[in-house]
């Protein structure tokens, strides 16, 4: 494989790009600062890039003013990788501080920048979290009073939506090294392999190929169908009439790809031959849906068309897709009531699913970016029919 490898990182005017998009709408809901506590949205302003976020002991803190650059309040072992970012003002403590980390320091700066509106916007609702001690965030409540926290969790996730070219450049490259692991991976299965050991090899070559990383990759199988795509892999041997999906989340530069491919062993019966078509077609129902002006609803509608008359008993995934970025999903979901816009430069999964039989599913994704002409996949397409694996494990 040969593939151009984007450039690492962003300019300095790409995040300031974004957080005048911020202060734009800080200023027309009336909000002084916004508060961001967790790695994506301090990632998204900062450009700050560790893997130390894996460790909970530690909360960090970065605040967006409506005026003025960002800043950052962490703690004490993060200063030389926050200064390595475009971030100017930064404010750190010794950590860890079980009595106090970091909430003085952080309670005098919001004080300093929240004196017009006395307004704090904060990730409080749909699909975010605090990642801070419930007692610690009560404290900083008491510290700032009277100023008023206003959730802007919905409107972080409408200025994430919307991805900068090289934003789509990253997910498009670790779309493309995925997609192509998985074109190859047909090749090395045998029946009597495990789900565990199907998953390995595709994970090596992930990351042969350029990934920096594989932190998702789940498996399910059974006979002529499975029913759950989240709990694998497992020791399960694969035997004849075994379907098996690997829905994979790997990541270049801090962005994801998401999406899976399915693979039958030995013989496939023409119910599971015809579920997987049936998905196969909805994928291009919602793909030629997804186009500026329709909506999330609009593809939700298009895709559960085809699958409805396939024959679909349900879906108990509870959506047919979402966003992706620098998160593995990411707002909106493609629901029936969702109904977000689409606008170009969103990037979203089609992940039409049904249960076709009892105890059996059928699941297929592929990564698209919407363009002012309409969708175009990221991800290479899967086959139209399912690979079957005939060798047997020597």
């Amino acid at each position: 494989m040969n593939l151009s490898i984007p450039k690492r990182g962003f300019s300095q005017s790409e995040f300031e790009n974004r957080t005048s998009k911020a202060q734009r709408l800080m200023t027309e809901l009336k909000i002084d600062a916004i508060l961001l506590t967790t790695e994506p949205n301090v990632r998204y302003f900062s450009g700050f890039l560790t893997q130390f976020w894996q460790s909970p002991t530690r909360p960090w803190f970065l605040i967006v003013p409506r005026d003025g650059g960002p800043i950052a309040v962490i703690p004490e072992i993060g200063l030389s990788g926050m200064e390595s970012t475009w971030i100017e003002n930064i404010r750190t403590w010794t950590s860890p501080c079980p009595e106090d980390d970091g909430i003085s320091l952080l309670s005098q700066t919001l004080k300093d920048v929240t004196k017009k509106f006395g307004r704090l916007g904060m990730t409080l609702g749909q699909e975010s979290h605090l990642r801070m001690p419930a007692k610690n965030f009560k404290k900083l409540i008491e510290n700032i009073s009277p100023v008023e926290i206003f959730d802007f969790a919905l409107s972080m996730h409408k200025i994430k939506k919307i991805k900068s070219c090289a934003e789509i450049e990253k997910i498009q490259h670790i779309c493309k090294i995925t997609s192509l692991a998985f074109e190859a991976l047909p090749d090395s299965l045998n029946i009597g392999e495990t789900e565990r050991e199907c998953c390995l090899k595709l994970r090596h070559d992930i990351l042969k190929q350029g990934a920096d990383n594989s932190p998702y990759m789940i498996a399910g199988s059974g006979l002529g169908g499975y029913d759950n795509i989240i709990m694998g892999p497992t020791d399960k041997i694969l035997g004849n009439g075994d379907v098996l999906i690997i829905d994979t989340g790997s990541t270049f530069d801090g962005y994801f790809c998401d999406f899976d491919r399915n693979f039958a062993f030995g013989k496939l019966s023409d119910e599971t031959r015809f579920a997987y078509q049936t998905v196969f077609q909805a994928t291009d129902a919602g793909f030629k849906m997804a186009c500026p002006g329709k909506t999330t609803s609009d593809i939700w509608e298009a895709m559960w068309k085809i699958l409805e008359k396939g024959g679909a008993l349900g879906n108990n995934v509870g959506r047919l897709g979402h966003g992706l970025g620098m998160e593995l999903t990411e707002w909106p979901s493609i629901t029936l009531d969702d109904n977000t816009l689409l606008e170009p430069g969103m990037i979203l999964t089609l992940e039409p699913g049904m249960t076709f039989s009892t105890g059996k599913q059928m699941v297929h994704e592929e990564n698209i970016v919407i363009t002012e002409e309409g969708a175009r996949m990221l991800s290479n397409r899967a086959p139209n029919e399912i690979p079957i694996i005939q060798k047997i494990i020597s």
